[in-house]
């Protein structure tokens, strides 16, 4: 069924009435005389969504104050990504998308920033195509600054240490661009890398109990999460980053184990003892050293299995006007 335009059409108010005291009471009638019914062969026109209200663009009667961000989260998406090994990998996205708002606007029209990554669908994801979609959803509503980040899961098969086996491996990534009107771009690369931390002061103190008492003592480990946040220029592989935490820490927890692959993690730990504080130093000096990082924040949670609390380390690089090497609870791995 096909819009009709109305000879007259006027608002609720002015549908109702407006001659004293039977206003409401016009106004509660009509309501009640509404039919409850979809119709599934309406047909929307350009002229009849002309007539919609539009509540983004109307006037401001809130409290006149400029918004940093507002947009979506956790809009669901699968995309594909190109792995080193030349291939694509799919992975299931959860996307944000922001922009900032002016004092003097309502609000935004929140399916642009949708609708526009949904053109880019068929793209390969890549920090070329963040770019693309975030500029263009800034032009469309008008903003002087956007925020698009993705994440997901990404999966890399790891071997076993002694046995032969293999198992994926998943990191949780973020892809993170953010842009100005003025077209200043910076993107930044999120991932989270599980490790093994064996306790220093606990392995030399079960030694002085095998040695001085010649009882059993086991020293403590635990697993551990490390979270990297780079700002990079360039193209940067997250099997890279991975590789770079591997070779920095030597710990990283197994997928898949045999007997012998167990002893082995063992003494792998052994040989690779670490305090939080070791463990954002070693990182540190690994990601140094690489250029395309222009900056980063590293963040260390040892979760204890000696304490019922958690050990925390927070590093940055040191960039004026960069990474802040604050302590934010709610924004790291538990």
């Amino acid at each position: 069924m096909k819009y009709t335009k109305p000879t007259n059409i006027s608002s609720l108010t002015n549908i109702a009435g407006s001659n004293g005291n039977g206003s409401k009471g016009n106004l509660d009638k009509k309501v009640r005389d509404l039919k409850q019914q979809y119709d599934h062969g309406f047909e929307a026109t350009p002229e009849y969504i002309e007539t919609l209200p539009d509540m983004q663009n109307s006037e401001n009667n809130s409290p006149k104050v400029d918004i940093q961000h507002v947009g979506i989260q956790n809009f669901k998406i699968p995309l594909e990504i190109a792995t080193r090994q030349g291939g694509m990998q799919h992975v299931h996205c959860s996307v944000t998308g922001t922009v900032s708002l002016k004092a003097f606007k309502k609000g935004i029209n929140m399916s642009r920033i949708i609708r526009t990554f949904y053109e880019y669908e068929e793209c390969d994801l890549h920090a070329g195509t963040l770019q693309n979609v975030v500029k263009e959803y800034l032009q469309r509503l008008e903003a002087c600054s956007a925020r698009l980040a993705i994440a997901f899961d990404y999966p890399i098969k790891q071997k076993s240490l002694r046995s032969g086996l293999s198992g994926y491996q998943y990191y949780p990534v973020v892809f993170e661009t953010v842009t100005t009107s003025k077209e200043e771009v910076q993107q930044f690369l999120h991932v989270d890398f599980e490790y093994s931390s064996a306790c220093p002061c606990s392995y030399e103190l079960s030694l002085h109990a095998n040695l001085h008492k010649g009882v059993a003592a086991v020293p403590h480990s635990q697993r551990s999460v490390a979270r990297l946040s780079l700002e990079y220029d360039g193209f940067l592989w997250i099997e890279e980053v991975v590789e770079m935490c591997q070779r920095a820490l030597q710990t990283e927890t197994q997928v898949m184990v045999k007997r012998e692959d167990e002893q082995a993690f063992a003494e792998m730990n052994a040989a690779h003892l670490k305090f939080v504080e070791d463990a954002v130093r070693l990182l540190h000096e690994e990601l140094n050293q690489e250029k395309r990082i222009k900056d980063f924040r590293i963040f260390a949670s040892h979760q204890e299995s000696l304490h019922s609390h958690d050990a925390i380390s927070v590093l940055v690089k040191g960039v004026p006007g960069g990474f802040a090497a604050h302590i934010d609870p709610f924004a790291y791995p538990s």
